[in-house]
């Protein structure tokens, strides 16, 4: 395409074909009270799309509570959230999705969310100092999933050890639903003193425009509108719109980019992400309610002779845009030279309100920045949504119709196995976890992990959690059930839960089906986050999750919305671990025992029962337990401490006693099916360890806050007992945990 192709107006057969709807077109029209010229409508395309306009989703995301007592940045005013964690420091973080790229070319779609997620932390002026990552499959005998956890593995371990910053937590989930639509998220943690924060929002009419880090491809082009919409068969064909990384151009950027935050020098600054230079300069100029005049043939490019659609709409890595007061260019261009990246000014701020780009003095697009941007003229809609026919079907189950199985320690040994349960050894051994030693779990292993502040007697407790199939039995509660969770381990690590980020993966919005889990989740995260006080601070959301089938029919992924907690130890010394310390240390249970089984591993996997209501939960009930064991941990009444989630109590205490090599002798609720009470997953239960000693003292103050309690038995040397029934060893345990998926791999 040449220069006057690109100025020629846009029909509706090419912005339908790069995903516009022919009423956005006409509202396009209006806006401009004109036909935009191709470009334009490349501009609007990418910025309209699901990935950043949220069009159909802002109108519930709004209703998420994002207040709270830590806030420093609140939900969609930064790049990132942004919390006060005291001793004027704030912790910046922030969760996103690179599913659709890594479907197709799993090594660099995970690289590249690495890169992306951290940028976003780092143009705040906060140095990234953990990583997190949730990653779902399909079955794991399946060829394509090996092949899709090798490359997305490699691609987050290549990316993340070079950038330099540990690998601390995550989860990995196997599922069928996610055969075809694998779900990377990426979470990244930084810490910025509060009076050194750096703000997205261009200031300053006069003041200069930079483009900085890396030269600028065709890699990437429109990305955005490739992630807004369904995976089937021609999406192998869209293989240029994964973007390729470079860790160690990160690793520059990052340090010329907080060496610049220490001067006085920027007025803005946004990392380029999806849609590159349009959504950098349009979301810039409208926050700080400015224009922009910028000349792309002035953007270094690594081929020639791209169009200015192409520039505008790459999705190259590691570039950012940054404002500089006028007059200090120089000391700018100086600091990345320093660095030997790219520093080039591009344009220049204007009173508004056009971003105006011009190649080669030419005009090729004049739109107001308002027009394009989430909260400003991008269309907002409301979906229809109906609930599934599948929830009420799944509210007949009893757990009546379940014969208890006669051997109950094979069904251990399949459970400990299971792929969603096993150690992920084989996969977290490939990440660094250690570099820059932060990370405080690595030889103390706690339901979260633990990172350092260093010069503080503080430290950061960070989860991810989500449980798609309670999500997929009930939407609200199992929303409910995924804050809750991340919530509980933090507070069994010693941590005060401070504010969440998500990641909410879904299928298709037109969906009615699809929608109403979304509308289901959001209610369910709104509930839980208020009551923890754990306000959400930002994230994303990412559609279309789900294969088209050759007939037509879809196949959405389960609904996952992703949950990245972080929590505050005000003292390290409360640090609380897992694992069992010494034989002979009483186990008790807190929370109360149901007899269900719903939902569970135990009840998916073993019996093929796929459709069940969500594992018994109750906020009010959560929310005590949560608090008693604060008070526990602070009083040091409790030697250990691990909740009761994927495979119900017997894995628990397996994984307290695997870090040491000890086992467990208890009975179980003789009112309670064994296989409910060993394997169920109701919620609101965690396991604890008692010094004998202190035993009178805990019952107390268990007693004084009115949470059930439940002596389950001891700890031994190695032997597993149950109601005197031999399990085995833990260290025959420990062989199935730790090699499962490492031998599946293998084969």
């Amino acid at each position: 395409m040449n220069l006057n192709s690109a100025l020629a107006p846009a029909t509706l057969e090419q912005a339908q074909d790069m995903g516009l709807r022919a009423d956005e077109f006409d509202k396009i029209k209006e806006i401009l009270g004109r036909t935009p010229n191709f470009t334009e409508m490349c501009v609007y395309s990418v910025m309209w799309s699901e990935h950043c306009s949220y069009k159909n989703s802002i109108k519930w995301l709004k209703t998420l509570p994002k207040d709270g007592p830590h806030m420093l940045v609140k939900a969609g005013e930064e790049n990132a959230g942004l919390v006060d964690i005291g001793d004027g420091w704030g912790c910046a973080f922030k969760i996103e999705s690179h599913n659709h790229p890594s479907a197709l070319e799993p090594y660099q779609g995970a690289a590249t969310g690495v890169g992306g997620i951290n940028r976003d932390i780092f143009t705040m002026g906060a140095r990234p100092i953990a990583q997190l990552n949730s990653l779902r499959f399909g079955k794991l005998d399946h060829p394509r999933t090996k092949w899709l956890l090798s490359g997305v593995v490699k691609g987050i371990g290549d990316y993340g050890n070079a950038f330099g910053i540990p690998t601390v937590g995550g989860e990995v989930y196997f599922d069928e639903s996610y055969q075809a639509n694998p779900l990377v998220n990426a979470m990244s943690v930084g810490l910025v003193k509060t009076g050194e924060i750096i703000s997205s929002k261009a200031q300053g009419v006069g003041n200069a425009v930079y483009i900085v880090g890396s030269a600028t491809g065709k890699d990437g082009i429109k990305g955005a509108s490739f992630a807004s919409k369904d995976i089937t068969e021609e999406s192998a064909k869209d293989l240029p719109s994964v973007q390729v990384g470079d860790p160690f151009q990160e690793k520059l950027l990052l340090e010329a980019t907080l060496e610049l935050a220490k001067t006085d020098i920027i007025a803005g600054m946004q990392d380029m992400g999806a849609a590159g230079i349009t959504c950098s300069t349009s979301e810039m100029s409208a926050g700080g309610n400015v224009g922009m005049d910028i000349h792309l043939d002035r953007v270094p490019t690594r081929q020639a002779g791209m169009v200015p659609f192409e520039i505008l709409l790459s999705e190259s890595q590691e570039r950012m845009l940054i404002v500089v007061k006028k007059g200090r260019e120089k000391e700018v261009e100086a600091i990345f030279e320093k660095w030997d990246l790219h520093a080039v000014e591009i344009g220049v701020v204007t009173e508004g309100p056009a971003v105006r780009y011009f190649m080669n003095g030419e005009l090729v697009s004049d739109i107001p920045a308002k027009s394009l941007v989430l909260g400003g003229g991008a269309p907002i809609y409301e979906r229809e949504y109906k609930e599934p026919a599948y929830y009420k079907e799944a509210k007949k189950f009893n757990i009546s119709s379940i014969k208890e199985p006669t051997d109950l320690v094979v069904i251990a040994r399949q459970l400990v196995a299971h792929h969603n349960i096993c150690s992920k050894r084989w996969i977290y051994e490939q990440y660094d976890s250690m570099v820059g030693t932060v990370n405080m779990s690595t030889n103390k292993p706690s339901d979260a992990a633990i990172v350092n502040i260093k010069d503080s007697n503080k430290a950061l407790a960070l989860t991810v959690d989500c449980n798609g199939r309670y999500v997929n039995a009930d939407p609200e509660i199992g929303t409910m059930i995924a804050v809750a969770e991340a919530a509980r381990n933090i507070v069994c690590s010693g941590g005060e839960p401070s504010a969440i980020t998500n990641c909410l993966n879904f299928g298709n919005p037109y969906n009615p089906e699809v929608y109403w889990q979304f509308v289901g989740a959001i209610k369910g995260m709104s509930a839980a986050c208020t009551k923890f006080q754990t306000p959400v601070t930002g994230g994303n959301v990412s559609f279309y999750n789900q294969t088209v089938n050759e007939d037509g029919s879809a196949r959405p992924v389960f609904p996952t919305p992703t949950i990245g907690m972080i929590g505050v130890l005000k003292d390290k010394s409360l640090q609380t671990t897992l694992d069992f310390k010494y034989k002979g240390d009483l186990i008790y249970l807190l929370g109360e025992n149901f007899e269900d089984i719903n939902s569970s591993e135990y009840l998916y996997s073993i019996h093929g029962v796929k459709n069940s209501p969500a594992p018994k939960f109750d906020l009010e009930a959560e929310f005590k337990l949560q608090d008693c064991m604060k008070g526990l941990i602070r009083n040091n009444y409790i030697s250990a401490a691990h909740d009761v989630s994927d495979g119900g109590l017997f894995v628990t205490l397996v994984e307290m006693g695997l870090p040491n090599g000890l086992g467990f002798d208890i009975v179980t609720d003789s009112e309670i099916r064994r296989d409910a009470f060993l394997f169920g997953e109701s919620q609101s239960r965690i396991a604890v360890t008692v010094v004998e000693d202190y035993e009178d003292e805990f019952l107390d103050f268990v007693a004084e806050n009115n949470v059930p309690v439940m002596l389950l038995g001891h700890v031994t040397k190695g032997r597993i007992n149950v109601d005197e029934d031999n399990f085995g060893f833990i260290e025959d345990m420990r062989h199935l945990y730790d090699n499962a998926i490492a031998d599946e791999l293998a084969k």
